[in-house]
């Protein structure tokens, strides 16, 4: 018997042995891990945010590189818009009326080469700077000369030397413009707030 007794004193210390013993968690622990825990859960908040600021600014950029890609290419044919142009204000507006033939058939293509090479441009995002009557912008414009004029506001592009062009929001290539002075100011934006005073 007394064996017996032994025997399931061993068993019973070998079945508390097993089992886990309660755990017993202190204040400094506890306040290590949610420490730890709010230093992953930040750091993961501010990758989540770099990999969205990431992802916008690589569509951005493909964005542009789709719209600009061209722009070397465009920037060089714009010159030979230019030489189509001349050519075609070279030939006398009496000599256009009056021409037949071979004359007539070289000048209908020429006419119809530029617009189909301002139609090309127009497709891949090249845009033509009319500025003529407009403020002038340092933007999109370039001062070749002032023009004393008094009936036009001071800064009124009143003559284009070279057409400007623009691709997407940018300048390809400043329009060379006359500017106006000796007139008026012009008048202040009408849709500015006054301040009060």
């Amino acid at each position: 018997m007394a064996d017996q007794n032994e025997y399931e004193d061993q068993h019973n210390e070998a079945e508390t042995a097993s089992q886990p013993a309660p755990a017993t968690v202190d204040a400094e622990t506890l306040a290590t891990a949610l420490r730890e825990r709010d230093e992953m859960k930040d750091r993961l908040l501010r990758t989540l945010a770099e990999m969205e600021n990431l992802r916008r600014r690589t569509e951005r950029e493909a964005a542009d590189a789709r719209t600009y890609a061209v722009t070397n290419f465009a920037r060089d044919i714009v010159g030979s818009a230019d030489n189509i142009r001349r050519a075609l204000e070279s030939v006398p507006a009496e000599a256009r009326e009056h021409a037949d033939g071979a004359l007539k058939g070289l000048i209908e293509g020429i006419e119809l080469t530029e617009r189909d090479l301002a139609k090309t441009l127009e497709r891949h995002g090249v845009k033509v700077v009319e500025p003529m009557g407009q403020r002038f912008d340092p933007n999109r414009h370039q001062a070749m000369f002032e023009v004393p004029d008094t009936q036009v506001p001071n800064g009124t592009v009143v003559q284009v030397v070279q057409t400007g062009y623009v691709i997407g929001e940018r300048t390809l290539r400043p329009a060379l413009v006359g500017v106006s002075k000796g007139g008026p100011k012009p008048e202040a934006a009408k849709d500015k707030p006054v301040d009060a005073a």
